[in-house]
């Protein structure tokens, strides 16, 4: 067979090859990688870690052993990836700080919230917790099937029976292809009780478990303050966010002083970075509220903020530091998980709880049914026995004479061949008169037991309704053990929204005067001041100040707009600007500026106000300014240009008429309301040519009239009734008195 497939090639096209692999790729990241499986909240990486510790004994009432042999233990067995992966996830799961449950206990150096690594595996132990003992409870019990390994030599469990409500507790997150999931840690006491609503009613509203289920508690606490109404849409659809800030108190000083003390800090937040964050826009004087930030933390978090002045608001310099730094997170919601049937899909609270219900209910029966077998098992063996009290010697002789005793002991009892077989393994002690006694009450037990086990596997009486009276004290159970103490007391509370906060005039404090200068080479800066002496500013050798441009002032707390000749607007915060007498940087390193593109405008953006963007082809249009800000390094494309054009004019619209010079010498005025306001496009033709394109244009009101160059004669508009026409026509020779350079 090998022999007729080698050298075999088959034709296809590359693109349903690609396409056959990528989509290969993917599912396998989707079911075997990212997406957590929504009855147990595990990835096969930390089902199989915790599978792999319970088959090395690692107990919570057991001892630890070293993480290298769990490790070893997981990429030998279970996991055939690299051992790095496998150890990161172990030391995630037994961090307090990552983790709202740990499932893993460990000893050692686990790392700290300051994002500090853990020590080697090597150095460190671990075993699992009692969390993660009651997501193993039952698996050996025929609770959940096993499937081969990767090797075939050995054998693990598809999905964990969860006793404990794992995906909600403690949470997921994890980005596959084409689809991620985050999923916020719950509490896991609320999270019971909410389930208890749906074990005795499974019609139980939405809002009936959000009055059970406040919202997620974080292993790092924090408050929670956000809108009601967002949460329940949140919870509704499986999609939304919430606004975690940090908690932080008010200590008063000595004569009048006070500092405040931040004792919580947002969910994955590491510590040391958010102190260099701060420090970081203190320097840069974006927190002018600020004085200093001091870490005074030992295992508990501590960070001192102290204001500038007393006279400070604690409430204005906390909001100040809540839009600025990390002190304010906002964690994404997407309850995208694998359903019971292996789909992945986005999920609503109701539904999530609802599939870990109906699996606890596949565990039970299940599990009673392999007890069930059990039972009986022992009971046909009891009645063995039984039977055979009766006649000692005579079991005795049989063994004694007999060349097949085992079937001398079923024809002359008529005892099965199990209970034959149990008869022949009886210990002599056990001929003893006490121990019929004891088989006697073991026999009524187990009897009992076993009609309690019908009456819950019975699909057509009482079986249903005791089944889930089972599984909710199965919950309740869960709930007191995990739902209340240090580990199930909750941690994230909740606040109201913040009241909007008017910042402008406190920002204002960091507000200074600034001259932003843009040389021939195009390297920027900025000098503090205005009516600076351009002379005496220092330039590289051939470079200088561009004559059209000028210079620029400005505050350092506004936005300053480039506008190139490729029809792409870039905006820069002034205050960002190298500052300095140095020679700047050069533009291209602050903004993705092509090496054919060239600034033609730069201005500072004010609100409210138009501008007049025009091409070389003589086409132009109107821009509002709120279009003309983009954020991004890429800038933002607002005037499509054709094959061979530029763009030449970027000009406030300040007036009521527009005059056009072309360079073929002919000048056109006409009244601006003849061309579109567009947020982006080609726009619209100012003025017609048949040789050459557009050299200038002018935004002027008609009254007082057009001044062309700064300093010359004012024009009005009845000297310039000879050049009024409409918009694309080619207008009038020009006049003498617009130069032509």
């Amino acid at each position: 067979m090998a022999a007729d497939v080698a050298g075999h090639i088959l034709d296809t096209s590359l693109s349903e090859a690609l396409s056959e692999r990528y989509l290969a790729y993917a599912m396998s990241t989707i079911m075997s990688r990212s997406l957590p499986d929504v009855r147990d909240g595990l990835k096969p990486v930390h089902r199989r870690l915790i599978y792999a510790m319970q088959q090395l004994r690692l107990d919570p009432t057991a001892g630890f052993k070293k993480c290298a042999r769990v490790v070893g233990d997981v990429i030998g067995k279970y996991h055939p990836h690299g051992d790095v992966a496998v150890y990161e996830t172990l030391v995630r799961l037994a961090q307090d700080f990552a983790v709202r449950y740990p499932l893993v206990e460990g000893q050692g150096n686990f790392g700290s919230i300051d994002g500090d690594n853990a020590a080697a595996m090597r150095y460190t132990e671990a075993r699992l917790t009692e969390v993660a003992k009651a997501l193993l409870e039952g698996i050996e019990d025929d609770a959940v099937d096993f499937r081969p390994t990767y090797d075939g030599e050995e054998s693990e469990p598809i999905v964990l029976p969860s006793a404990f409500p794992n995906l909600l507790a403690n949470g997921a997150a994890g980005i596959a292809v084409g689809m991620a999931t985050s999923i916020p840690p719950h509490n896991a006491g609320e999270v019971c009780a909410a389930a208890l609503l749906l074990v005795k009613d499974r019609n139980t509203s939405l809002d009936a478990l959000l009055a059970q289920i406040q919202g997620p508690d974080f292993p790092t606490g924090g408050l929670i303050v956000e809108e009601p109404a967002a949460i329940r849409t949140a919870y509704e659809t499986g999609r939304g966010g919430f606004r975690l800030r940090a908690r932080w108190t008010r200590e008063e000083g000595r004569f009048g002083t006070w500092q405040i003390v931040v004792t919580e800090i947002p969910y994955q937040v590491q510590k040391s970075r958010l102190i260099e964050q701060i420090a970081e826009l203190m320097e840069l004087k974006k927190l002018p509220l600020l004085g200093d930030i001091r870490d005074e933390s030992t295992t508990d978090i501590r960070l001192v903020l102290e204001p500038k002045t007393k006279g400070v608001e604690p409430e204005v310099l906390m909001e100040t530091l809540f839009r600025a730094t990390q002190l304010e997170t906002r964690f994404g919601l997407n309850m995208n998980v694998l359903s019971s049937a292996g789909v992945p899909r986005v999920m609503g609270l109701r539904e999530v709880l609802l599939e870990w219900l109906d699996h606890r209910h596949v565990v039970l029966k299940r599990r009673s049914a392999h007890r069930l077998s059990a039972v009986q098992r022992r009971l046909e063996i009891l009645d063995g026995f039984l039977a055979v009290y009766l006649n000692l010697d005579e079991v005795i002789r049989i063994i004694r004479e007999e060349d097949e005793p085992r079937a001398g002991l079923m024809r002359t009892f008529e005892l099965t061949e199990l209970q034959a077989e149990a008869v022949l393994n009886m210990r002599l002690r056990s001929l003893r008169r006490l121990e019929e006694v004891e088989i006697r009450k073991e026999h009524t037990k187990l009897a009992h037991e076993q009609d309690e086990l019908n009456a819950l596997l019975d699909e057509t009486g009482t079986g249903p309704r005791l089944r889930w009276k089972r599984i909710g004290q199965e919950i309740e159970r869960v709930r007191k053990q995990f739902g209340s103490g240090p580990l199930g007391d909750r941690r994230s509370t909740f606040a109201d929204p913040p009241k909007p906060f008017d910042l402008s005039a406190i920002m204002a404090l960091d507000r200074e005067p600034i001259t932003v200068i843009l040389s021939q080479k195009g390297w920027i800066r900025a000098i503090r001041g205005h009516q600076i002496d351009l002379g005496a500013q220092k330039f590289k050798e051939g470079d200088g100040p561009r004559p059209d441009l000028g210079v620029l002032e400005c505050q350092t707390t506004d936005r300053v707009c480039l506008f190139a000749s490729d029809g792409r607007a870039f905006t820069l915060r002034a205050g960002d600007l190298p500052r300095g007498r140095g020679d700047g940087q050069p533009i291209r390193l602050m903004v993705e500026l092509g090496n054919e593109g060239e600034v033609i405008a730069l201005f500072v953006l004010q609100d409210a106000a138009r501008y007049l963007l025009a091409a070389s082809s003589g086409r132009g249009m109107v821009i509002e300014s709120a279009d003309l800000v983009v954020e991004k390094r890429t800038g933002k494309q607002i005037l499509n240009l054709k094959p061979g054009e530029t763009a030449v004019a970027c000009i406030e619209a300040a007036g009521d008429q527009v005059a056009v010079l072309g360079e073929n010498r002919r000048l056109l005025v006409f009244p601006l309301s003849e061309v579109p306001v567009l947020g982006r496009g080609t726009g619209t033709t100012l003025q017609k040519y048949k040789d050459g394109g557009l050299k200038e244009v002018r935004v002027f009101a008609s009254k007082p009239g057009l001044v062309w160059v700064p300093g010359a004669k004012l024009r009005s508009m009845a000297d310039l009734q000879i050049y009024v026409g409409k918009r694309a026509e080619p207008g009038k020779a020009a006049p003498s008195w617009i130069p032509r350079s």
